[in-house]
C-alpha cells in the first residue's frame, strides 16, 4: 500500500443543494411542528383520508371508518392537525367537516423536493 493520498476527481463533488437556502428559525420551527404533527400514523392516516377525498374535503363520519382508535382520540388527532396548520374544520349542522391546506402541504413538499439532477449526482458519487 502507498501513503500517496488519492485525490478525487472534482467533478465527483459538484452536488447541487438540496435545498434552496437555508430556513430561518421561525420557518423551521414551523415546518418542525409540521413534520411533528405528521409523526403519527393515526395521524397520517386521517390526513390521508381527509386528502383523498375529492376536493380535499370529508366529514368526520367519512374519515374515521377504519381507524382503530376512539372517537375521541379521533379529535385529538384532528385537533392536532389543525393546530399545525394541516387542516381547517367547518361545522355544519352536527357534523365536522375538514380540508387539507395544501399551501401548508407543499411547504413541506418544496422544502423535502430534491432537484432530479442533485439526486442523481449523490446516486453516481456513492
Amino acid at each position: 500500500m502507498s501513503n500517496q493520498s488519492i485525490q478525487p476527481d472534482a467533478a465527483c463533488c459538484l452536488v447541487e443543494p438540496l435545498v434552496r437556502e437555508p430556513l430561518d428559525a421561525p420557518t423551521a420551527a414551523d415546518m418542525a411542528a409540521r413534520f411533528k404533527a405528521l409523526a403519527d400514523p393515526v395521524r397520517l392516516q386521517l390526513l390521508s383520508s381527509v386528502a383523498s377525498h375529492a376536493g380535499g374535503e370529508a366529514c368526520v363520519c367519512d374519515i374515521s371508518a377504519g381507524v382503530e382508535v376512539s372517537q375521541p382520540t379521533i379529535s385529538h388527532h384532528l385537533k392536532v392537525l389543525r393546530d399545525a396548520g394541516l387542516l381547517t374544520s367547518q361545522r355544519r349542522a352536527s357534523w365536522v367537516y375538514y380540508a387539507v391546506v395544501p399551501e401548508a402541504l407543499n411547504a413541506l413538499s418544496t422544502l423535502l423536493s430534491v432537484h432530479a439532477d442533485a439526486a442523481t449526482a449523490v446516486e453516481a458519487s456513492a
